[in-house]
């Protein structure tokens, strides 16, 4: 078995790893690449592969990292399945569409004072019709249930805990009279989040590929982030100012509204208005409600009593139309606007910062990791200057991160989740993460005695 690494190696974006086994290919994940925008641009449309040989692919969950250039690999030449679970293959469908159409959208606003300048003009990394060519090719398949992407291998999807349908994947491997267990964990999740199970521990595993994206922080205890975040929205309120969120649509948005509700209902913040100004978000509850199975039992409870805190909450409003969302730029009363990208990278989410971010009142709140080279990092940096649109602003607008209510597990975690499989574990692969928390993370395995491991560099080769 050869596995390249074409993405997500030393970074925190992009996920794509290449398998060939028994002659065959498999790719697990084909995540969008965001950074630089010409860089990212070129990165999205050249593979290492060529997409019309390739014979299966795997998606861990439906966030753009890890499946948003799906079209890409479907109009190169890719038209084989694309298994996932259920509820991935559901968000997916609407995740895609709403990327292409943000892709889409973008073009077209820089395409409007590119044309007044007389520059080059900028086209979509690709459209909804690239989109739809891929949401054709997904196969959804349940948690627990064996299946056979490639001759020689068996897969597994099992509950990773991170956002609804997400899933580790668990290849059983035979080739050449050999047989080993090798595991990709996906994004992991932490316990006893909100609104899902909590994440499977791998086991009896021999090689497995694990992200280490806080592999250098343990989170503070939930309690601590819902506290930061009430003292900033009632700090913002105190001085008339918004509090401006960039989130991504499905889970944080969720986990987020969840709180908010919390805090109006026990009195702890004034009651004021609260948007989700994201189409998207507006159809991930469609999907909420169409996925129980997902759930954990306290959502249960909610769906059964009407009173699911993201699709039933008083004070809060769903937006789709564009012509509502630029409305929210002219309102002054102190608000909460929930946006996506959770990057800043794209979408409306842009549109609020460039109208709010110079007046000291507002309040950014970064409540997720930022990738390097996106406005939500620069934000995360409390850089005083910052571009959006082709355009600089001078920042004003206080920052606040709370990384406590990331979805993402912590260093604490990810060592729990090492040991589960240690007796057996021969090698260890770390991906999705930044050098710093690579460094962190295995310094920390080390001193538990698990001294092989690994941090491959983009396009690196493994063979086993």
């Amino acid at each position: 078995m050869k596995i390249k690494f074409n993405g997500a190696a030393q970074t925190v974006t992009g996920s794509q790893f290449y398998l060939e086994v028994n002659g065959f290919s498999l790719l697990l994940e084909c995540g969008l690449y965001q950074g630089k925008r010409k860089e990212a641009f070129e990165q999205n449309r050249t593979f290492q592969f060529d997409p019309g040989k390739l014979n299966a692919v795997i998606l861990s969950h439906a966030h753009i990292d890890h499946s948003g250039n799906l079209p890409n690999l479907a109009v190169t030449g890719y038209g084989g399945p694309i298994y996932t679970t259920t509820a991935t293959a559901r968000l997916g469908d609407i995740m895609l569409q709403d990327s292409a159409h943000i892709q889409e959208e973008d073009a077209r606003y820089m395409n409007k004072k590119l044309a007044r300048r007389g520059e080059p003009l900028v086209e979509p990394l690709y459209t909804g019709k690239d989109a739809l060519q891929a949401i054709e090719l997904f196969h959804p398949v349940r948690y627990n249930d064996p299946f056979e992407p490639i001759p020689g291998v068996t897969a597994r999807l099992f509950d990773a805990g991170h956002i609804l349908g997400s899933a580790a994947i668990c290849l059983d491997v035979q080739e050449n009279g050999n047989a080993f267990r090798l595991w990709y964990s996906g994004d992991i999740g932490r316990m006893n989040l909100p609104l899902i199970p909590d994440p499977v521990l791998p086991e009896a595993v021999d090689i497995m590929m694990m992200e280490c994206t806080y592999g250098d922080k343990t989170h503070r205890d939930p309690a601590e982030a819902y506290q930061e975040f009430r003292d900033t929205i009632k700090k913002t309120i105190k001085r008339r100012g918004k509090v401006i969120i960039p989130a991504f649509a499905v889970g944080r948005t969720q986990e987020l509204v969840y709180d908010i509700n919390r805090m109006i209902l026990e009195n702890e913040i004034p009651r004021i208005p609260v948007f989700v100004d994201s189409p998207l978000a507006v159809k991930a509850t469609d999907v909420f409600k169409a996925s129980p199975e997902y759930f954990d039992s306290e959502t249960h409870q909610f769906i059964r009593e009407n009173r699911h805190p993201a699709l039933n909450f008083n004070g809060l409003e769903y937006i789709s139309d564009a012509e509502e969302s630029k409305k929210l730029n002219t309102r002054k009363e102190p608000m909460i606007i929930i946006s996506a990208s959770g990057m800043a990278e794209a979408g409306r989410i842009q549109h609020h910062l460039k109208n709010n971010i110079e007046d000291e009142r507002n309040t950014i709140c970064i409540v997720g990791w930022q990738a390097p080279n996106t406005l939500g990092r620069r934000l995360a940096e409390r850089q005083t200057r910052v571009n959006i649109f082709g355009e600089t602003y001078i920042r004003r607008a206080e920052v606040v991160t709370i990384g406590g209510l990331s979805a993402h597990a912590g260093q604490d975690f990810l060592t729990e989740y090492v040991k589960a499989t240690q007796a057996s574990l021969k090698k260890l692969i770390l991906v999705h993460g930044e050098p710093d928390a690579e460094e962190a993370l295995r310094q920390k395995l080390f001193d538990l005695g698990l001294k092989d491991v690994d941090y491959p560099l983009q396009y690196d080769v493994m063979e086993f």
